[in-house]
């Protein structure tokens, strides 16, 4: 299961299909499984640690997760009239040290990168994930030195300049390009490597 996977929006699973069946004969007229019970500060930590134990997530995605849990179950907290704050409960499990958005930020980076994915992709991925300036800023510099190394595996994958046949055209190369800097790279680098013939070594050509 991927970080990216919600523990309690997984489809299909069938010991959740058996509940459900059991929930039916159980009591809940016509089949229907029997609401949950609303959140209250305890349930909500809970669910807060249970997510943090499955998954690798940041303080971003943690708080929309348990902001929506929230949204869904409802609420019941006795005196406590108003929901507990999801981004003050994030923030806990972060100082606990359950969530580390900066080694989140380098995981992701490097794992793209070795897919061949460039600095816009990546930036856009950190912004999905909540990522705040400040710990994206601090992984820059690594994602900045993986650049040419990344762009070269996108284009071993997809055959492109020194990984390729050398028998394209201009329409070809064109399409090459647009592929490039849809996987995120700078164009002054898809631009070298789209143009670069055929080689045995294309790790020792410089595209600095």
């Amino acid at each position: 299961m991927s970080d990216d996977d919600d523990p309690d929006q997984a489809p299909g699973r069938p010991e959740k299909r058996g509940k459900a069946r059991a929930a039916g004969r159980g009591g809940a007229r016509g089949g229907e499984r029997a609401p949950p019970k609303p959140l209250d500060a305890a349930a909500l930590e809970r669910m807060a640690l249970r997510y943090v134990e499955r998954f690798a997530t940041t303080r971003g995605r943690l708080t929309d997760y348990l902001g929506r849990k929230i949204r869904e179950r409802g609420w019941d907290d006795g005196a406590a009239a108003a929901p507990a704050d999801p981004a003050e409960l994030a923030q806990r499990m972060a100082d606990l040290g359950y969530v580390d958005d900066r080694a989140f930020a380098e995981q992701r980076a490097a794992a793209m990168q070795r897919r061949g994915l460039g600095a816009r992709r990546v930036a856009g991925a950190f912004r999905e994930a909540g990522i705040d300036d400040g710990d994206a800023d601090s992984v820059a510099p690594a994602i900045a030195d993986r650049a040419v190394e990344s762009a070269l595996a996108f284009a071993r994958r997809k055959r492109i300049g020194p990984y390729g046949s050398g028998e394209g055209d201009r329409k070809l190369q064109d399409k090459q390009l647009g592929a490039m800097l849809r996987a995120g790279h700078r164009f002054d680098l898809a631009r070298k490597i789209v143009a670069t013939p055929p080689s045995d070594d294309p790790e020792s050509i410089d595209f600095g």
